[in-house]
């Protein structure tokens, strides 16, 4: 975040935090926060949800973005990824006014769609990734991918369903929304899919391949319980930055 500060160039901007009306995640936002304090002093930090940014922000004729009369350089999403963010006509707007900024974005919106559940099941889709890389890259790329499946309404997404049905414990049922907190599993798909097979709803989902990773036994310590060894599965990520 400071890499794209400087990349700005105006040292009187700041950064932006957009952050949900409230926020439960706030610790690790206060380290960001205080982390940037600590290496640049002259950098502030801002923090606005997005109806704030609605009521108080602007574009000038040359797309910077003033809210409350500071110029932002950088905006740092919080928030933003799931509809329960958007209350109304307000929210959106907000969100277009930052897109359409000179500010750098953290998603900008590009990235921020790439990592939809549809558009990476489009991307597995054949041809579609040598639209953006060469023969081999796609190939090794494409390699790496679990099976992602349609479910719209088309002999595809029917097939895909059909799949789903008689072997439900093979595959996780995607919502179009962030994280893995509202995927679903096992009988689960099943019950869901029974009501929306033949629904325009369906389409708001995807069917993935599920992934079995080694399992193991481990200690699991939370606060006002027993210690329990249970089994676990582990987690590897694996990140990068790149500033556009």
């Amino acid at each position: 975040m400071i890499s794209a500060w400087e990349a700005y160039k105006c040292p009187e901007a700041v950064i932006l935090f957009v952050i949900e009306d409230i926020t439960y995640n706030i610790c690790d936002q206060r380290f960001h926060e205080y982390e940037i304090r600590r290496q640049r002093p002259d950098i502030h930090v801002i923090r606005h949800n997005l109806t704030q940014i609605n009521k108080g922000g602007h574009l000038t004729e040359d797309k910077r973005l003033i809210i409350d009369g500071n110029e932002i350089a950088v905006v740092y999403f919080r928030a933003g990824y799931e509809p329960g963010h958007y209350h109304g006509e307000a929210e959106w707007e907000a969100r277009l006014t930052v897109e359409r900024s000179r500010a750098i974005k953290c998603p900008s919106i590009q990235y921020h769609l790439a990592g939809t559940k549809k558009v990476q099941q489009e991307i597995t889709r054949p041809g579609i990734l040598r639209k953006f890389l060469s023969d081999s890259d796609a190939v090794q790329v494409s390699n790496l991918f679990a099976g992602l499946y349609t479910l719209d309404i088309s002999p595809e997404g029917d097939h895909a369903i059909q799949m789903a049905m008689e072997n439900p414990y093979q595959y996780v049922l995607k919502p179009q929304r962030e994280g893995g907190g509202n995927n679903l599993y096992d009988e689960e798909i099943k019950k869901v899919l029974e009501k929306i097979k033949d629904s325009p709803e369906r389409e708001a989902y995807i069917l993935m391949d599920r992934i079995r990773p080694p399992v193991q036994q481990n200690y699991l310590v939370r606060s006002h319980e027993p210690v329990k060894l249970v089994e676990v599965v582990s987690e590897l990520g694996i990140f990068g930055v790149v500033l556009g």
